[in-house]
């Protein structure tokens, strides 16, 4: 029984904690989906010239434009089968800040041997994702190519308006729980957003996932 990161990362996924093979093994074969529950320590963000772009990423649940310290946030990773026939997990976070509910939605699934990053409730940005393993079975994630589809509209959207994310997630053994770590940097501009926190996780049998975690519509380009 394979998940689509099992699949993308090949003999790479045994070298993650069992815990964190356990995490991401979350797919159809697997038939679970997994819900994490946790504290952010900081969410932050670059200069206040970034404000504008992470409101427009707001109003599509790609980015979170407050900042906060010790935010109460959960992660759902439900396991479907989108109207294309592609295996998808979802990776949907809500977070509370400041008597705001904000939420970042994403949807995985894979291409060509690779992960594809749908973000946004429209799935209007693919993103490719590159995942490694570190020397202590943490997960590395670092995102590369990016494109913009919206109707019959598809291009590559240009970096300089975007940033590059790298995510790290690993399990603490003593702590009994998960760690997470998240930058996204403009390669002009500098840091963007950005957070870290830790986090515990349950699993429950699934094969398919809410309506309320999919997006309003599915891309069929990658």
């Amino acid at each position: 029984m394979t998940s689509i990161f099992a699949r993308a990362m090949g003999a790479e996924f045994d070298r993650l904690h069992p815990m964190m093979q356990r995490r991401f093994g979350v797919g159809l074969d697997s038939g679970q989906a997994c819900t994490g529950r946790g504290v952010m320590w900081e969410v932050r963000r670059g200069p206040w010239w970034t404000v504008p772009f992470l409101q427009i990423g707001r109003l599509r649940n790609i980015l979170v434009p407050d900042v906060g310290t010790l935010v109460p946030f959960t992660v759902e990773n439900y396991p479907y089968r989108d109207p294309f026939g592609r295996e998808t997990v979802t990776v949907v976070r809500e977070y509370a800040i400041g008597g705001k509910q904000r939420r970042f939605d994403a949807t995985m699934t894979l291409a060509d041997g690779a992960i594809v990053d749908y973000l946004g409730t429209h799935q209007h940005l693919a993103v490719d994702l590159d995942l490694h393993a570190d020397d202590r079975g943490g997960l590395v994630l670092t995102s590369d190519a990016q494109r913009f589809y919206a109707g019959p509209i598809g291009f590559t959207f240009p970096m300089l308006f975007s940033g590059r994310a790298r995510l790290r997630e690993w399990y603490d053994d003593d702590e009994q729980q998960f760690h997470i770590d998240l930058r996204v940097v403009n390669s002009v501009f500098g840091f963007l957003f950005g957070y870290r926190g830790a986090f515990t996780c349950e699993w429950t049998p699934a094969d398919e996932a809410p309506d309320r975690l999919k997006p309003v519509r599915h891309e069929r380009r990658t």
